[in-house]
């Protein structure tokens, strides 16, 4: 399984700009995180810190034991091979084909023989769907497809943890979801932690076991999807539906102000464009391709949204319940969803509750 990513509060500045501040959280070890973010609120320093390219200001950061804030040269070279990472524009050599880009850290890091590069290699092309491309240079491909060569050479050295800087990044919607694929088929194969950054709300959606947002130089949430999907939080619910109306403006927060114009706009029947449909609510996850194994990350995370159930706003509660499955129901003690209020009937049977009513 993957190793799990503890950070306790982690400061990062430029000078006097403060990027974010006391950032805690724990990545789950072998399931998938996205984390969101308006433009500019230090997503991709983010990733940066966590492998110590960018030292944060204080705060730390624990990767099986070790902080990488606080720890020396030879620790830190040691604890990034844990670590696989694809950036935004998958940063191969444009002189080398495909093959000698994802052998590079092979090469780097090992001393295995050609042979077993050669291996190597070729299984993770197969693994990315690049396989007969690996004479090709990255000139004479396609931006998807040099995606998934950087995250072929992100897999080479078999990592615990994977950051995926934007993967969407210049891809069309059709590409971007073959990508979200990729990555949920190899979550299922081997079980690593997975961080994503991204804008993509389709993504966000979909894909993850947790969901994050940095907003004003904080971390706004982080939690089982479930919990974000269903959440009431302004700025959450404003980027999850891709709506003007709410706290994040275009130099990234309004005033008071503004914001209550806008909600003034809004109860005298004027549309900002967007649409009307609340899309909060837990909408089924991508699952592995068929004939891969079940993800072993979707259970731990439900066991743990179960947990945690009777504390969540009622709406909340509400969504979870309906997302799950019949057997879900069983194994957690449930017999059916919970009515709404809307519908509830005196003479129906209220199922029992995990940890008590709410």
């Amino acid at each position: 399984m993957g190793a799990e990513v503890v950070v306790e509060g982690l400061t990062k500045s430029f000078g006097n700009q403060a990027i974010w501040r006391d950032v805690t959280l724990t990545l789950p070890p072998g399931e998938v995180s996205v984390m969101l973010g308006p433009s500019g609120t230090g997503k991709s320093v983010f990733l940066k810190s966590m492998i110590g390219l960018l030292k944060p200001d204080r705060g730390r950061c624990v990767i099986n034991g070790v902080d990488i804030v606080t720890c020396s040269e030879a620790k830190l070279y040691e604890v990034r091979k844990l670590f696989g990472v694809l950036f935004q524009d998958g940063a191969l050599f444009g002189s080398m084909n495909l093959y000698d880009n994802v052998a590079f850290p092979l090469r780097e890091h090992t001393r295995k023989s050609e042979a077993e590069i050669k291996r190597i290699v070729l299984d993770k092309l197969e693994l990315t769907g690049l396989q007969g491309a690996e004479r090709k240079l990255p000139g004479e491909i396609s931006g998807g497809m040099r995606k998934r060569a950087g995250l072929a050479r992100a897999l080479v050295l078999d990592p615990e943890i994977i950051l995926c800087d934007e993967p969407d990044s210049g891809l069309d919607p059709v590409r971007t979801a073959y990508l979200s694929q990729l990555l949920i088929d190899l979550n299922a194969q081997i079980d690593a932690t997975i961080l994503i950054v991204t804008h993509n709300i389709n993504l966000a959606r979909t894909v993850p076991d947790n969901l994050g947002m940095l907003f004003r130089k904080e971390l706004v949430m982080f939690g089982p999807r479930e919990v974000l999907l269903t959440s009431d939080e302004p700025v959450v619910a404003q980027f999850l539906n891709g709506r003007r109306l709410g706290p994040i403006g275009m130099s990234e927060e309004k005033d008071a102000a503004q914001i209550a114009q806008e909600e003034a706009h809004a109860a005298a029947g004027h549309s900002d464009g967007s649409s009307e449909e609340d899309l909060r609510g837990v909408v089924p996850q991508l699952e592995p391709t068929p004939g891969l194994p079940e993800r072993m990350a979707v259970r731990r995370r439900k066991d743990r949204v179960m947990q945690i159930l009777h504390s969540l706003p009622p709406a909340a509660q509400q969504g979870i319940i309906e997302s799950l499955t019949h057997d879900e129901l069983l194994r957690y003690g449930l017999t059916a969803p919970r009515p709404r209020p809307a519908e509830v009937d005196d003479t129906q049977e209220i199922p029992a509750w995990p940890g008590g009513r709410p």
